[in-house]
């Protein structure tokens, strides 16, 4: 049976007069849990609702009074860069309470409001769902108490709740990410990127404590982000004797001429007999056992959003009792299927095997980028030669993309040549746009020469035509019939048959973060409007995601043609919108959206019509979108993304190893490794180029433009959204697929 989407039920209870909406915020704060509250407002304004702020979370709405307000369009502006909750949280034990319940049923119904959005934890979660389920009995209450008139019962006879998760612990179920984890995972990044340095100088060791007192979420996804040598966490405890075989590795790495050595303890880790493990006692261990200069870093509330409120955790009471019963395996898979693939992708490429346990395949496979450079492919490869050394196979790197492979720079790559490279921009291997096409014969002799048995490219769309061009050549050249596999880099997310590309979120966060400052330094000046141009050739992915992240009034991209009638309307838009209310405006333009309306032409436009309401300035943000260290999104996804393809490629090489020898032809032996709904899946490249615009460079079909009514919603345009995707209903606990050699969540 169909569940019913939720989502497009909440919109039409919204739809229509006199319907009202109240947003709160609830537990501890998030980051992001302003720009959720943001388009609240502005959504339900859009479909004719009136909403309401509730001030300081629950307490607020049984407190009422003007903890209960309206909010308007103007209210909301501003709030997308500002961290925390602007409209207040707080812990409320009264409405813990069934008296409590009954004053908040009181205040929403004096109000006319039967619509509620909850951003915040499991506990605030709990506590929305709970009130719903009494509503009708709490209705029924007032009128025996002589609040309300009888009929009330029947007009505000259904209550409807929409959650948002806020937690940086990334800890509740039915969700992917919860507001705030991101964030919370940029700032221990941060620390860990700068802390590192110093180590390095210093030689030294440190242990960082992160938070996560049920949940090891933020301390394995960040060991994962920056290569850390051991860490600790909650649903997975050390088997006895982890001190041990920590110090053992810690040594062995020094010895390999390693400057530093990384742990990372969520502060919930305990060991298999329920005992705690602090960040102090993992300190004293290391200076008694190997002398080494240790220091801890307690990161505490600078990970920014704090602990969400925890009452009656649904997800952690589960994960508890599979702890509490040590099925420390059980715990770990009811965190979901993403905390376990981090689990196993973290332990494949921290914990180096000994040599005499290594199988020994006899395989050559050699990696290079090939593009233009981005954040998250140098993770990518540390991840390949890792993994394929694992797998038993000897690992090559070529230098210089494909112009370094037909000069033969070419050469072996070891366990420790890659470590500390996760966190590094760029591409330390070197990458060029060189397509194979006019060296395909000096690359054939170059992979005869050192034996390739399967390759691996990392790369934008440059990378996409190079391994078409191979499958091409295998006609010619059996030296290219072997598997070959690539994996799409790029900040412009261009490539087709992905949703995402490894640097597109790094690119991002880039281009916001400046638009941000930006946007700053106009305040408490004159009304002014600022052009930004964006990079992504003719794809408009930046400048569109981009433009909804950072509150752009418009965004002009190739794939959505516009005229000057176009440009004028928005003019004139930007233009009564500064007269009533907001003080800055954004305009972005992706570089190659149109060859005539230049981000000149656009700035001098707005500068002349808007003369006498606001002026104008443009900023071309140029290669800094490429640039800096990746964020954790990239590193992750670059390391998992790699280490996935490296075991299709060793499963492929034994597929088709026969007699003596490697010989790949078919087209499922040359593939793009992308994600797509959630998934990784492998395509053969022949099939997916009837899915691209060579041209243009870009994808025929493009997931994220359905996003753009929704920024146009958001910046206060009249337009159509459409909420018929339909959602699904997914248990807490339920059977989950096996995992295929084509697909597997991320």
């Amino acid at each position: 049976m169909a569940q019913p989407d939720s989502k497009k039920i909440f919109f039409e209870n919204l739809s229509g007069a006199g319907k009202a909406i109240a947003v709160l915020t609830s537990g501890g704060d998030a980051q992001g849990m302003n720009a959720a509250v943001r388009a609240v407002v502005r959504m339900g304004s859009y479909v004719g609702a009136k909403v309401y702020f509730i001030h300081e979370g629950y307490q607020g709405m049984v407190d009422g009074g003007d903890n209960i307000r309206e909010a308007t369009w103007e209210s909301v502006s501003s709030m997308l860069q500002v961290g925390g909750t602007v409209i207040g949280s707080a812990r409320c034990k009264e409405f813990r309470t069934h008296e409590g319940r009954l004053k908040a049923a009181h205040n929403l119904v004096l109000r006319g409001i039967t619509n509620l959005c909850v951003i915040g934890g499991d506990g605030s979660l709990t506590g929305a769902n709970l009130f719903r389920e009494e509503w009708s009995g709490l209705l029924g209450e007032l009128v025996d108490q002589g609040l309300i008139e009888a009929d009330a019962v029947q007009k505000y006879s259904a209550l409807h709740i929409v959650g948002m998760v806020g937690s940086i612990d990334n800890d509740f179920c039915g969700t992917d990410m919860t507001i705030g984890t991101d964030s919370a995972l940029h700032r221990i990044i941060e620390v860990v990127d700068a802390i590192m340095t110093t180590a390095q100088s210093h030689q030294r060791t440190f242990v960082l404590e992160v938070m996560g007192r049920h949940c090891g979420y933020l301390a394995l996804v960040s060991a994962l982000a920056c290569g850390a040598d051991w860490v600790l966490i909650p649903e997975m405890p050390p088997e006895d004797g982890w001190e041990d075989k920590m110090c053992q590795k810690l040594s062995a790495t020094r010895s390999r001429g390693t400057r530093l050595n990384i742990i990372i303890v969520a502060e919930g880790a305990i060991d298999r007999h329920g005992k705690p493990i602090t960040s102090s006692f993992v300190k004293e261990l290391v200076v008694q056992r190997l002398g080494f200069d240790t220091r801890v870093t307690i990161l505490g509330h600078v990970q920014r959003g704090g602990t969400p409120s925890a009452f009656d955790r649904i997800l952690t009471q589960q994960v508890q009792k599979a702890m509490d019963e040590k099925r420390f395996e059980d715990a770990v898979k009811l965190r979901g299927r993403s905390f376990e693939n981090n689990l196993k992708t973290y332990k494949l490429l921290a914990h180096r095997k000994p040599e005499s346990e290594l199988p020994h395949s006899n395989f050559n496979v050699a990696v290079l980028n090939v593009g233009a450079p981005a954040a998250g492919m140098n993770a990518a490869v540390r991840s390949a030669v890792r993994v394929g050394i694992s797998e038993g196979h000897k690992m090559f790197a070529v230098s210089d993309g494909f112009e370094g492979f037909y000069k033969g720079q070419i050469k072996e790559i070891k366990w420790a040549d890659v470590g500390g490279w996760t966190g590094q921009g760029g591409s330390l291997l070197g990458t060029k746009r060189t397509l194979p096409a006019k060296y395909v014969e000096k690359i054939a002799d170059q992979m005869r020469t050192h034996n390739i048995n399967a390759l691996l490219i990392v790369g934008g769309f440059e990378a996409f035509e190079s391994l078409l061009q191979l499958y091409e050549a295998r006609a010619t050249y059996e030296e290219f019939c072997i598997p070959m596999c690539m994996l799409p880099a790029t900040i412009s997310n261009n490539v087709p048959g992905t949703d995402l590309s490894i640097g597109a979120d790094t690119a991002l966060n880039a281009i916001v973060e400046t638009c941000d400052r930006i946007k700053q330094s106009a305040s408490g000046t004159k009304r002014r409007v600022f052009i930004i141009e964006t990079m992504g050739g003719y794809c408009g992915y930046l400048a569109t995601v981009a433009g909804l992240a950072a509150g752009a009034d418009a965004a002009y991209i190739y794939e959505e043609p516009f005229d000057i009638r176009d440009l004028q309307s928005n003019v004139e838009h930007l233009t009564e919108k500064m007269k009533t209310s907001i003080q800055r405006g954004l305009v972005l333009r992706n570089e190659n959206c149109n060859d005539n309306y230049t981000t000149d032409f656009i700035y001098q436009l707005y500068s002349e019509e808007g003369k006498g309401v606001f002026d104008s300035r443009k900023n071309v943000l140029g290669h800094m979108q490429q640039g800096g260290a990746p964020s954790p999104f990239d590193r992750n996804f670059g390391t998992k993304i790699s280490a996935k393809a490296m075991q299709w490629v060793t499963k492929k090489l034994s597929e088709t190893f026969r007699q003596g020898r490697v010989f790949a032809n078919s087209e499922d032996s040359c593939c793009l490794l992308g994600m797509r709904r959630r998934a990784l899946v492998f395509q053969p490249v022949v099939q997916l180029k009837d899915e691209t615009d060579f041209v243009h460079r870009i994808p025929k079909e493009q997931w994220w433009l359905k996003l753009r009514p929704l920024m146009k919603i958001l910046a206060k345009y009249k337009t159509s959204f459409d909420v018929s995707d339909s959602g699904q209903l997914e248990h807490v606990v339920h059977i989950r697929p096996k995992e295929s050699d084509a697909s597997v969540a991320m």
